[in-house]
């Protein structure tokens, strides 16, 4: 969408944002009052198609870069880290979830018991014939298997919606994750431009060391002549030692370059493939930004505030229900005998027991109130976080637009500048040559095509690092 149609709905979707969130309402009302604040007529335009859909293999159409970004996205480590924390999120379901279910387990167990024989018990045990003919033994032997249980009833849903905080924070680390990989995808863009970059530059230098070489000889000539003095001479001289060492400064940025992309790749040094010949006809790729809401869709950031906005708030209903009672049942069933022939024989040696208890908390509610609190102050500063990305994303987005407009038309005035002082050279040196003029308006001729043929290449560098700017603004292609 072009920039001043943009700025036309901002401001509608922010007092929108701003009512939403003095209400406390849901990410999902966020939404619908954007969609309200957006003009019906705008609603039917081309831009709602939003460039945000378009995934980076498509928009960054240069095979070099897209093979290095698929290196980058299975040997970064700091990705591989993110990872394997949503695998810890995941997990962090699965605990959730049994806590609601009930715990059951089996065990066995044995003993011996050895009661005095003057003792209550004692004096019972020998007069006690188990069965017919079998005495009770001393020591008593005690052997015992069965199954138990133990379930907490989730009468608040306490437990439910702890699992279901879990799930939002394992959606929001996939977020997280795909937040990164966008960062990952644009750094590597903005290097990889720099690179090109710094390839065409040093293709600018090598031809300018040839152009003053020429004029060199030229000028020492002249002084065999005694058209011009030694200074001349050392003028010119200067000035190609100068363009030379600027030449090995930029193979320096060329490798430190080439290093912070195997960096992010996740590997050693290495040579970067690429096609530095195809820079300066590189074209940003058309934008359309879309609608308000569209961009709430899109950017990974902002769902993972929503998700984890959604979170906290499921946080603060679970300390809430801690002020309430609570009621387990235990149960269990099993067979238990002083001798293991007799462990199976029913019914005499089958054991259960079940019982439920219900407590509530009286004396340690401090602390339960401390809990509550500390998930209400979470539950805001989720809010705030949530609002800020939104803020972020508008921002980011304007000003990018703004950007690649005012960078467009710097670019078309500087090629002009890079045309007429290219043949200003030319034409210093054949004014030189017939003594019109002297050599330090050729020396600035030089130097100022020099500088005006860097700032070209710059102005371009800085054009294609603004499309993957907005790229990322409007989502980076999450949908």
């Amino acid at each position: 969408m072009k920039k001043n149609k943009l700025m036309k709905y901002i401001g509608a979707a922010i007092i929108g944002l701003t009512l939403s969130f003095s209400a406390c309402v849901s990410p999902a009302a966020v939404n619908k009052t954007l969609d309200d604040s957006t003009p019906t007529s705008f609603s039917g335009n081309t831009d709602t198609i939003n460039s945000a859909n378009v995934q980076w293999k498509d928009f960054l159409n240069d095979p070099y870069l897209t093979a290095l970004i698929d290196t980058a996205l299975a040997n970064n480590q700091e990705l591989n880290i993110t990872l394997q924390e949503i695998q810890v999120s995941k997990n962090e379901i699965r605990t959730r979830k049994g806590e609601y279910l009930p715990n059951v387990g089996i065990g066995a167990a044995g003993g011996v018991d050895k009661v005095g024989r003057y003792t209550s018990q004692g004096a019972n045990d020998a007069n006690t014939d188990i069965k017919p003919g079998i005495e009770t033994p001393d020591p008593l032997q005690d052997y015992k298997i069965g199954a138990f249980a133990t379930w907490e009833v989730d009468i608040w849903r306490k437990l439910r919606n702890g699992k279901e905080s879990a799930v939002n924070r394992y959606l929001a680390s996939i977020e997280g994750k795909n937040f990164m990989v966008t960062q990952l995808v644009a750094e590597i863009a903005h290097t990889y431009y720099e690179l090109l970059a710094l390839d065409n530059e040093l293709l600018i230098i090598q031809q300018n060391i040839e152009i003053q070489n020429n004029a060199y000889k030229i000028v020492e000539m002249q002084k065999e002549a005694a058209r011009v003095t030694e200074l001349a001479v050392r003028r010119f001289e200067a000035q190609v030692l100068k363009t030379k060492g600027l030449q090995f400064r930029i193979q320096q940025e060329i490798i430190e370059t080439e290093n912070r992309i195997n960096f992010l790749l996740g590997r050693f040094p290495q040579p970067i493939e690429r096609n530095a010949a195809i820079f300066n006809d590189l074209m940003p790729t058309d934008i359309q930004s879309g609608i308000p809401t569209q961009l709430l869709e899109n950017r990974p950031d902002i769902r993972q505030a929503e998700a984890m906005l959604v979170a906290a708030k499921l946080d603060v209903k679970v300390a809430k229900a801690n002020f309430y009672p609570s009621l387990s049942i235990n149960a269990g069933v099993g067979f238990q005998a002083f001798n293991p022939k007799f462990l199976v024989d029913s019914p005499e040696s089958i054991i259960y027991s079940l019982a439920g208890d219900i407590a509530a908390p009286l004396i340690n509610r401090n602390a339960i109130k401390a809990t509550y609190y500390s998930a209400n102050n979470k539950q805001q500063q989720a809010i705030y976080e949530y609002e800020r990305s939104i803020l972020t994303a508008y921002i980011e987005v304007v000003n990018e637009l703004s950007n690649i407009d005012n960078l467009e038309k710097s670019y078309d005035l500087k090629s002009l500048e890079v045309e007429a002082l290219t043949k200003s050279i030319e034409i210093s040196n054949n004014l030189f040559s017939a003594a019109r003029a002297d050599y330090m308006e050729v020396l600035m001729t030089q130097r100022d095509a020099l500088e005006s043929r860097f700032e070209l290449i710059e102005t371009k560098q800085k054009q294609m690092s603004a499309m993957v700017n907005i790229y990322k603004a409007l989502g980076g292609g999450w949908n």
